[in-house]
């Protein structure tokens, strides 16, 4: 009976070694071996032997792509402009060992890693040039963390920035600058055109006068040359020269009376005296 015993003691034990001895690693996955504390070796997908109770397994890594979220954070710019903005990176373990023993935790040491070289490059920038810039701050940032990582046995496939954009109050101080740049390119725009305008208005107004002198000027000329024509034509002749002069005297007397303005019209006492006197100063001309 005890002989017994001691062979199902054995044959646990057996089972046991076996199973510590035999390990199945799967795909996407590498462990990381030590003996007797010390790195050992690397076991990769598919199965496996070690040298049970002697060497174990540190840890399971992962060699696929990691999505890493990077936490949201408030960066000042050049410009003392505040801004938020996060990122995701994506990265891949490709040396277990330098993962496992170069750093302490190699995710939380890539992520503030980002966010800082993240501050670092939006505070050399304006606002301006941080928020339309987001293809070349992935770019310098990604360059600049890639030697580091590789040091700790990571790849790092892309960073994209998420987000960035101004913080609520500094949202606030741009929409009131925009509203007043606003309104003064309208106050621009209505004094403009008031001024133009005028101008217009004092062109047209210098031009109508100019036209009016003229007018007055022909009308002018036209008046005395008809009085030499008519003085010529009545030389001599006293009558036809005191009909014509005295048709257009009455004639002007007869419009002045159709205005509405108009309350009397006063007729010479003596109109062929008047017709005389004005044909005398047209013969004297």
């Amino acid at each position: 009976m005890e002989s017994l015993n001691i062979l199902v003691v054995l044959l646990i034990a057996m089972l046991v070694t076996l199973y510590k001895g035999i390990k199945i690693v799967p795909q996407g996955e590498e462990w990381v071996i030590e003996k007797l504390g010390k790195f050992s070796r690397t076991l990769h997908p598919g199965l496996n032997l070690i040298i049970p109770y002697v060497d174990s397994v540190r840890q399971r890594i992962s060699t696929r792509d990691i999505i890493m979220d990077i936490p949201q954070q408030e960066v000042i710019t050049k410009d003392n402009a505040v801004i938020r903005t996060n990122a995701i990176a994506f990265v891949r373990v490709t040396n277990p060992k330098d993962a496992l023993y170069g750093v302490e935790d190699f995710q939380l040491a890539i992520a503030s890693l980002i966010m800082t070289t993240l501050r670092s490059i939006i505070g050399e920038m304006k606002l301006d040039e941080a928020l339309s810039n987001r293809e070349a701050i992935k770019a310098r940032l990604k360059d600049s963390i890639i030697d580091d990582v590789a040091d700790w046995g990571v790849t790092v496939k892309s960073v994209e920035i998420q987000d960035i954009n101004p913080s609520g109050s500094m949202q606030d101080s741009m929409e009131r600058q925009a509203a007043a740049e606003r309104e003064r390119r309208a106050i621009e725009t209505t004094a403009e055109g008031n001024k133009n305008a005028a101008i217009l208005e004092a062109q047209g107004k210098l031009e109508a006068s100019k036209l009016e002198a003229q007018a007055q000027v022909a009308l002018a000329n036209a008046s005395a040359k008809a009085m030499q024509m008519i003085a010529q034509a009545t030389e001599g002749q006293e009558l036809p020269a005191m009909f014509l002069l005295g048709d257009r005297y009455i004639n002007t007397l007869e419009k002045m009376t159709l205005s509405p303005n108009s309350k009397f019209v006063i007729y010479p006492a003596d109109i062929q005296g008047a017709i005389k006197g004005m044909l005398g100063s047209a013969f004297t001309k």
